[in-house]
C-alpha cells in the first residue's frame, strides 16, 4: 500500500522547495512539512542541538562532577554491555582522558551479574577509593544497589534513557529524558546521546569556571567523538528524528574519517572499505561491539572504542570478531527452537513469549528481534538457568513494550523488568511464564491490533530497472540517514524480468533484473531460499514479477554501482 496518503503535501513540497517528485513523496510520507524540508535535508548542530540544561537534574549532576574534578576525586563509570552502553562508557573515558583524568570503567558480566548496577560491584568500587560513579545506559530502576551505595557514602549519578517509574532511586542526580517529570522533550535520545548532552553541559560549566585555564588543559572538542554517538544511537534503534537525526548525520561524517582507533580496527576485521552508513553500523560494526557482552568479555567493546593503541585495538577487534562468529552459531540454535514454539502459539497471539532451559542470555534479544520480524508482533525470548529466567523483548512501532514490562513488574508478575518502547529486559520465575504471557497479551492487545500488520509494505514510489541507478541512489541519500522513525524508502519495480537467479551464501538468492529495453540491475533477496519470494525468483518459467525492496549502493562492486535488495515479489498479471 502507498505510504503517502496526502498527495497534496508532496505536491506542495515539490513546488515550494524545488525538490524532485520522488524525494517530495518520501519526505511527505514521513510527515515532513514544506517549512521543515531544509532542516530535515540539512541537519545542523548549530540549529538542532537543544540546551542540555532542560534535562532534569542536569545542573546538580554537572556541579557534582566539577567538584570531583576540582578535588581530584577518583571517578568511575558503570556501563552496560551493549553498544549503547559501550559507546557511552568510551565517550566518557575519552573526555576525561582529554582532561588528564583517567576514569575507572566497570562493565558487569552478563552471566554473573546481570544488567545494571549491583551492590557488590558498587561497594567494591568504593573500597578501591572511588568517590563518584556515573552509571550509563542503566540505573533508572536500580533502587536497592543505589541505596547501598548511598549508605556506603558513594555518590552516584545516573545517565540513562530507559523508562522510569514514578519513584526514583536515591542518587546525586538522575539525568534521563524519560523520567516522568522531565520536560526536555528529548525522550528519543539513546543513552550515548544523554551522555553527549551531559558533556556539553559539563564542558560549558568548566569553561565558565575557568577550569581549563587553571589546569592548563585544552578544552576538548566534543564534535570529534560524534562517531561514538552515531554508533550507539543507530544500534540502540531509537528514532532517527529531531536531535538524533542531527547527531547521527554529523557522527557518520566523523566516522568516515576513521580517526577512532578502535572503530578503524573494527572496520578492518569487518572488511568495511566504504564510508559507513546506518546499514554498515547496524549490521557490521554494531554486532561485533555487542559480541563481547553477549558471549565473551563484557568490557571488550568499551575498551576497543576507548583505546588509542593500534596493537590493542587490533587484538580486541579480532577477538570481538571471533565472539561474533560464536554468537551466530548459538543464535541459530536458539532461533530454530524459538520458531517452533512460536509457531505452536497460533497466528492471533498479540505477544509471543517463548522460553527454554539453557538458552544463552547473550542471544535472546537477537532471537526476539527475529521472531518480531517474522510474526509482526512484540516478542520476548527467555532463557532459564538455575531456576531463574532472563529474557529480552523487541516490539513493533506504536507498541510500548517497556511500559508493559514495567507494569508486569509492578503487578508482581516479574522479579525485575524495564526498558523502553521498542526493547525491554526482564527476570522471571519459571512458574510465572503463563502469567506473563497472559498479562502482556491483555496489556498489549489493543495496541497490537492498531499498529500490527508489519507484513503490509508501505510503498514510497515506483521505479524502472533503468531508473534504479546511482543518480537515484544519490537522491535517496538526501533524505537519510535512515533508521527507526525514518524508514528506508521502499520502491517497487513493476513487471521486472528475472534474467538470472541462483542461491548464494546461507540461503540468499541473487539475481539480475531486466526490462524490455535491455536495462539490467543486480538484485539480492537475503535469507529467501526457503520462502515464496525465493521460489518466485528461482522459478524456471521466468515470468515477470513486481518486486518491492530497497535500492542500495553495492559495496562489493564499487564505482558508484547500485543493487536492489528484494523484500517481496508478486506475479505481474496481464
Amino acid at each position: 500500500m502507498p505510504r503517502l496518503t496526502d498527495e497534496r503535501r508532496a505536491l506542495e513540497i515539490a513546488q515550494r522547495c524545488g525538490v524532485p517528485d520522488l524525494l517530495a513523496r518520501i519526505l511527505a510520507g514521513r510527515g515532513v512539512e514544506a517549512d521543515g524540508v531544509d532542516p530535515f535535508l540539512n541537519p545542523s548542530l548549530k540549529y538542532g542541538l537543544s540546551d542540555p540544561s532542560t534535562l532534569q537534574d542536569m545542573g546538580r549532576s554537572v556541579e557534582r562532577v566539577v567538584r570531583a574534578l576540582t578535588n581530584g576525586e577518583k571517578i568511575a563509570v558503570f556501563g552496560d554491555y551493549d553498544v549503547d552502553g559501550a559507546t557511552s562508557a568510551a565517550l566518557l573515558a575519552r573526555y576525561f582522558r582529554a582532561l588528564g583524568r583517567d576514569l575507572v570503567v566497570y562493565v558487569p558480566d552478563r552471566l554473573k551479574e546481570g544488567y545494571g548496577p549491583n551492590a557488590p560491584a558498587l561497594l567494591a568500587l568504593k573500597q578501591d577509593g572511588v568517590g563518584l560513579v556515573l552509571t550509563v545506559d542503566c540505573g533508572t530502576l536500580a533502587f536497592e544497589p543505589l541505596r547501598a551505595a548511598r549508605e556506603a557514602e558513594l555518590d552516584v549519578i545516573v545517565l540513562d534513557h530507559h523508562q522510569a517509574e514514578p519513584a526514583l532511586p536515591e542518587s546525586v542526580g538522575l539525568v534521563n529524558p524519560n523520567r516522568l517529570d522531565d520536560q526536555s522533550g528529548l525522550g528519543v535520545l539513546a543513552a550515548v546521546g544523554v551522555v553527549f548532552m551531559f558533556l556539553v553541559a559539563l564542558n560549558r560549566d568548566l569553561r565558565k569556571a575557568g577550569w581549563f585555564a587553571q589546569q592548563s588543559v585544552d578544552e576538548p572538542n566534543l564534535l570529534q567523538w560524534l562517531d561514538l554517538v552515531a554508533l550507539g544511537t543507530i544500534c540502540d534503534v531509537v528514532p532517527l528524528l529531531g536531535i538524533n537525526r542531527v547527531l547521527v548525520s554529523q557522527g557518520l561524517k566523523v566516522m568516515a574519517r576513521r580517526q577512532n582507533t578502535g572503530l578503524r580496527a573494527l572496520a578492518e576485521v569487518a572488511s568495511l572499505k566504504t564510508d559507513p552508513g546506518p546499514y554498515h553500523v547496524g549490521f557490521l560494526l554494531g554486532p561485533r561491539v555487542n559480541a563481547g557482552g553477549r558471549v565473551g568479555e563484557a568490557g571488550s567493546g568499551a575498551r576497543l572504542l576507548a583505546t588509542d593503541d593500534w596493537a590493542e585495538a587490533q587484538a580486541l577487534a579480532e577477538k570481538l570478531d571471533r565472539y561474533n562468529q560464536e554468537r551466530k552459531t548459538i543464535e541459530a540454535m536458539v532461533l530454530e527452537q524459538a520458531l517452533e514454539q512460536a509457531s505452536a502459539m497460533g497466528p492471533d497471539s498479540p505477544c509471543l513469549v517463548v522460553s527454554a532451559e539453557g538458552w544463552h542470555p547473550g542471544v535472546v534479544g537477537i532471537v526476539a528481534s527475529r521472531l518480531k520480524d517474522r510474526h509482526g508482533v512484540p516478542s520476548i525470548v527467555i532463557g532459564f538457568d538455575n531456576g531463574v529466567g532472563k529474557g529480552s523483548g523487541r516490539s513493533i512501532p506504536g507498541v510500548d513494550l517497556g511500559n508493559a514490562v514495567i507494569a508486569a513488574h509492578q503487578a508482581g508478575v516479574l522479579i525485575n523488568g524495564g526498558g523502553h518502547a521498542m526493547a525491554a529486559g526482564l527476570t522471571v520465575a519459571p512458574d510465572r511464564i503463563d502469567d506473563l504471557r497472559m498479562f502482556l497479551g491483555e496489556h498489549l492487545a489493543d495496541a497490537v491490533r492498531q499498529n500490527g500488520g508489519q507484513h503490509v509494505r508501505k510503498i514510497d514510489g515506483a521505479v524502472s530497472v533503468a531508473g534504479a541507478n546511482g543518480e537515484l541512489m544519490a537522491l535517496l541519500d538526501q533524505a537519510g540517514p535512515y533508521g527507526a522513525g525514518n524508514s528506508e524508502p521502499t520502491l517497487v519495480i513493476p513487471s521486472a524480468h528475472v534474467a538470472f537467479a541462483d542461491e548464494v551464501g546461507t540461503g540468499h538468492v541473487r539475481c539480475t533484473l531486466t526490462d524490455p529495453a535491455g536495462a539490467r540491475l543486480k538484485a539480492i533477496a537475503f535469507r529467501a531460499r526457503e520462502t515464496p519470494v525465493g521460489a518466485a525468483l528461482l522459478a524456471s518459467d521466468r515470468a515477470p514479477l513486481h518486486v518491492a525492496g530497497k535500492l542500495r549502493w553495492d559495496d562489493w562492486a564499487g564505482g558508484g554501482q547500485v543493487q536492489f535488495q528484494i523484500d517481496d515479489a508478486a506475479p505481474a498479471r496481464a
